[in-house]
Order: C-alpha cells, then structure tokens, then sequence
C-alpha cells in the first residue's frame, strides 16, 4: 500500500491521451515526478508543458514501447533521473478489429507489439528495478499497472486480434502478481480492465507505424471500425474516473481495477460456461439486436 503519491515517481506510457494523461494529470495534482512516454510527439509535448506548468518535474520520451531497445533506453533515463520507479502504468494500447482470419500479418505484429510486448517490455525493464530496490529499503513500495480491457475477458466476435493481445495482458499481469508474492511484500500489481471509455483508441490507427502498413480494410474491418467508434464515443464513463479507480487501487493493493463492473455478468457466463464444459454463450444474450444487425452485415457482404 502506497499511502502517499508525493514526491514518488511514476513512469505512464500512452501518456498523450486517454488513461495515460488522465493518470498523469491525478500524479501531477499529488505532487509526483512523471515519466510521460507517447509515440505521438505533439500530443505528448502538449501532455509535458501542462505537468510542468503544474509544477510537476517531467521526463517525456517519444517511445515506441513494441520496440525493446527504445524501451530500454527509456528505463535507463528513467533510472538515470529518478531512480526506481513507485509506479508503473503500461497503458500504451491500439484498437483492431474484423474476422479473425482476415487480419493480415502485419496487423499482428502491430497490435501485439504495442498491446503485448510494449507491457512485456515494462515488466521485464522496471518490474527489477523495483524489486531491486525494494531490498534496499524497507520503506519503498511500488506497483504496476497493466491496461487490459474487458475484452480480456470476454471474446466478442469481430475483434479477435485485440482479444488475443487483452487476455495475453490479463495472463501476464496476474502471474506478475503471483510472481511478486513470491519475493516481496513491497512491490504488487494490478490489471485495469475498462469497457467502452471515450478515449483516442478507436482511432489508434493514426499512429500505426510506415512499416506495418494497412491492408486495405475488409468488410468486417470497417464494420467493426464502425461499431467501435459508435461504442467508445458514447461511453458514459470518462476516462479521468477511470483513471482515479487506478490510484484507487494502489493505495488499496487491489489487483482487478473495471470502469463498468456491471458488464462483469457476461464473464461470469463466460467463466461458468468454461467450468461446465459449455459451448461458449452468444456475447449478444444482453444485446440480442447487436447481434442480429453484426450477422445480417456480415452475411449480406
């Protein structure tokens, strides 16, 4: 448990926009030093100038955080300023969708890289450093933050590639949990699971690298662009709340963080579905007219 965010040191990837600058703007109210990383240059100067005219000392890096050298030159500035990190938020994220055998290799390697190893690469890179110096002092306390969704624990059709990547983080932050157990009672984790928050995701693409570049889109693709910018652009939970649910969770050691725990009703179907050896339930059960208008779509291509 962290009882006081002053003066600690918080590194936030995906810092520009969305949970990551909202979490940056609650640490920079708390009188933390922020670590902003962003792979979009103008949101990310925009994001520093307002920490530092809060009075907040600022490092901001432009990082890819799929690319494991920039990563590791980040946490060598990092170390090199602050020291060990208290808190780290690996929030970096992008959003795809279409039918799961359409996505071209080049989606893969883009949504996996960002969602997947850019967290894979926060872990292995601070998760020593604090550990590190959580034996040195008895007094220090960090934690990790990984961003998931409740698409990593649910499989909603037409969005497999960013299924696969959100239950991969799930998996990864739970056994980072277990693993911090095992060595210290300084150092914990938790998994920030949101469902449809207005935030930049729905229009990550404007960030996705020159060499992963997109096919032109399918069928299913622009459908599934199309439900999910209708989604995330009507969320009714902002992404500051969710962003105080996260310091929330720090303080109270709580490792599963959700913006909208009423969806959790459909895991548990999910779950009771897997323990009973069921075939998996119709996503749709709550919302039977999504599910007609999704297949109708989809069959009249």
């Amino acid at each position: 448990m962290i009882p006081d965010f002053k003066g600690k040191t918080a590194v936030l990837t995906g810092a520009g926009s969305g949970f990551g600058l909202e979490c940056a703007r609650i640490g920079a109210r708390l009188g933390m030093q922020l670590v902003l990383v962003d792979v979009q240059q103008d949101a990310l100067d925009q994001a520093a100038a307002e920490m530092q005219a809060a009075g907040c000392q600022v490092l901001a890096r432009r990082v890819d955080v799929s690319k494991a050298a920039e990563m590791e030159q980040l946490a060598a500035a990092v170390r090199e300023r602050f020291g060990a990190p208290h808190f780290v938020f690996n929030n970096a994220g992008v959003g795809a969708g279409g039918l799961v055998w359409e996505n071209t290799l080049a989606d893969w390697d883009w949504v996996l890289g960002v969602n997947l190893m850019g967290v894979v690469h926060g872990v292995r890179l601070f998760t020593p450093m604090m550990v590190e110096a959580a034996q040195r002092d008895p007094a220090y306390q960090g934690h990790i933050v990984n961003t998931a969704s409740m698409a990593g624990l649910l499989t909603a059709p037409n969005m497999g590639i960013y299924n696969v990547s959100k239950h991969a983080v799930v998996a990864l932050t739970e056994t980072l949990y277990q693993d911090l157990r095992l060595v210290t009672d300084q150092v914990s984790a938790s998994v920030l699971c949101p469902y449809f928050v207005p935030t930049g995701i729905s229009q990550s693409h404007r960030n996705r690298p020159g060499e992963l570049p997109a096919a032109r889109p399918t069928r299913s693709q622009l459908i599934g662009q199309a439900m999910s910018d209708k989604a995330v652009s009507s969320g009714k939970v902002s992404a500051a709340e969710v962003a105080q649910k996260v310091f929330d969770a720090i303080a109270a050691d709580s490792f599963y963080v959700y913006s909208h725990p009423k969806a959790l009703g459909n895991v548990r179907t999910r779950m009771e579905a897997i323990v009973d050896g069921r075939n998996p339930p119709d996503p749709f059960q709550e919302r039977p007219d999504i599910g007609v208008a999704l297949r109708q779509a989809l069959r009249e291509g």
